[in-house]
């Protein structure tokens, strides 16, 4: 049995997606770009950006009961790799510290819109939830 995690506003509901799906004690969420709480993309590169993302991914995951230090497993998209990879590290530093979740960073041709560089997917341990 699975549970689908909402917030409000809902930017996935227009695009039949979940912002995030809870099965047991685990917390799969969505792809989370830097985008406002209007859908518009943040400006400012992609350290902007992958901050906006990572507040969108904090948001998905405390509406599942989780938090960023409960992520067990994350990807990373990117459109640039050579360009990005420091500012990738730079935004992990920021927001996780050790153990890092495990990892997979990615570079793609392009994400949903054409402005938006990153994107950021995780699986989390919600606490309390049978670990």
């Amino acid at each position: 049995m699975f549970q689908q995690v909402v917030t409000r506003p809902d930017p996935y509901e227009p695009y039949l997606l979940s912002r995030a799906i809870k099965v047991g004690n685990l917390l799969f969420v969505s792809g989370q770009a830097g985008y406002d709480d209007e859908g518009k993309v943040v400006e400012g590169g992609l350290l902007a950006q992958g901050e906006q993302a990572f507040a969108n991914l904090r948001r998905a995951l405390e509406a599942g009961g989780a938090s960023l230090k409960d992520v067990v497993k994350v990807t990373i998209f990117v459109t640039d790799m050579q360009a990005q990879f420091k500012d990738v590290v730079e935004l992990r530093r920021r927001f996780w510290s050790a153990p890092y979740p495990a990892d997979t960073i990615a570079e793609v041709k392009g994400l949903y819109d054409p402005k938006v560089m990153i994107e950021i997917e995780a699986i989390a341990a919600v606490p309390g939830e049978g670990r």
